[in-house]
């Protein structure tokens, strides 16, 4: 990964146009052949970006940019489509590269990953007479956290959170499309389960046919058990 602090203009043309005024940003250029455009603020949303596959060409400015400060101009190319990003270089204050090595990828937190292993124990919170299939059944775009049958003998898929929001409603939207287009296991119809479920991302998954089920996570451990309440 490269890292570059620079003074610089951004100029996006392809769909849409977008412009960046003279200032001071973070270019962040990754292997995959990402590159993201980074101000001060914003949290983790870059300015600009472009994704990959990309091809970066580094040119000599035209005349009147060279007069007005321009040292560079960047062309950021889209190989499958026709956007570009135009990043016009008047000052660069750092240039560093990492080697980062090869990414395990995003692992689940210790209640997100045991709760996913106490409901494929405890399947009966998701429905009578539930059976498993297998945890973490793969697709072409990840894991499926738990694959079932339910009580009729037709698939259902449950995708596991800690916080249900709408990015979680829409991970098992996908999973349920590819899931469909196989002959062996259509129908596959989906559960949303969470400890908490957002109330814009309960109503996505209704709206889609989905079903959300919010898990007590410490009556699943046992601990909130009625017989051991003193009222």
């Amino acid at each position: 990964m490269r890292l570059v602090i620079a003074r610089c203009t951004v100029d996006y043309a392809g769909r849409l146009s977008a412009h960046l005024p003279l200032a001071t940003r973070l270019l962040m250029l990754k292997d995959d052949g990402s590159i993201l455009v980074h101000s001060d603020s914003g949290s983790y949303k870059p300015l600009n970006w472009m994704n990959p596959p990309c091809t970066i060409t580094i040119g000599e400015p035209e005349a009147a940019a060279l007069e007005a400060g321009v040292t560079e101009v960047w062309r950021v190319s889209q190989t499958k489509t026709a956007d570009i990003l135009f990043v016009s270089i008047y000052e660069i204050f750092s240039d560093v590269a990492h080697e980062l090595g090869e990414d395990p990828g995003l692992q689940k937190d210790g209640v997100e990953s045991h709760l996913q292993e106490m409901l494929a124990e405890q399947l009966h919170h998701a429905g009578v007479g539930m059976t498993l299939i297998r945890r973490e059944y793969f697709t072409a775009i990840g894991p499926v956290d738990i694959l079932a049958k339910d009580v009729d003998g037709n698939t259902v898929a449950i995708e596991l959170k800690r916080r249900g929001d709408i990015d979680g409603v829409e991970q098992l939207t996908r999973y349920l499309e590819l899931l469909n287009r196989d002959p062996q296991l259509r129908p596959v119809r989906g559960i949303f389960a969470a400890q908490e479920i957002k109330p814009q991302a309960r109503t996505l998954a209704e709206d889609r046919g989905i079903e959300c089920l919010v898990l007590d996570y410490e009556a699943m451990r046992g601990i909130d058990n009625g017989e051991n309440r003193l009222f």
